[in-house]
């Protein structure tokens, strides 16, 4: 127990030991390409001026006044986008006073839209407001479909003013609205 000699006890050795390749490949999380994993949002308190490009998803809850472009974006129940929208996939709840290019665009019971739309698919919800003309495209994100758009505008009938609030009135008289 108490001894001068002192014992010497073996100490384990330890060796490194290397971790297994791993492949980089493995190691980064699957993304789809050119995209973010979180969508980029714009609050209800949010006044943009000016035009909002992205290469992943975005959700506007504000206000924007200029061009949105984007891989889907969604249009909630507050927002109001005054200026083109050219997106992969499109879903209006609130308000948008311009034109729409997407593959596929949903128009759901809440949104007023007023403007063009040219789509691959469309859909819209009873109790939609949309003012506009629709087309279908095979493409309509391409930069040859925008002068498309343009081109399917209301044109001016030839009716003088006077006539054609004349021509409104009696219409309104004769089927008045269910309001």
């Amino acid at each position: 127990m108490f001894s001068s000699k002192k014992e010497e006890t073996p100490m384990a050795t330890i060796t490194p030991t290397s971790p297994a390749p791993v492949s980089s490949a493995a190691a980064q999380p699957k993304k789809p390409a050119g995209r973010n994993g979180a969508p980029s949002i714009i609050s209800s308190d949010l006044s943009v001026t000016g035009t909002l490009a992205s290469a992943g998803d975005m959700q506007i809850d504000g206000s924007i006044d200029g061009d949105v472009r984007c891989a889907n974006l969604v249009v909630g129940e507050s927002a109001t986008v005054k200026g083109e929208i050219v997106a992969e996939e499109v879903v209006v709840r609130g308000r948008v006073e311009g034109s729409i290019r997407a593959r596929k665009v949903q128009l759901c019971a809440t949104c007023k839209v007023e403007g063009n739309i040219l789509h691959e698919t469309f859909a819209v919800e009873s109790g939609a407001l949309f003012e506009g003309n629709c087309r279908h495209s095979d493409n309509p994100l391409s930069d040859e479909a925008a002068p498309k758009l343009a081109s399917f505008q209301r044109k001016p009938s030839g009716i003088p003013a006077d006539v054609a609030a004349k021509i409104e009135e009696r219409a309104s008289a004769a089927y008045p609205s269910a309001n």
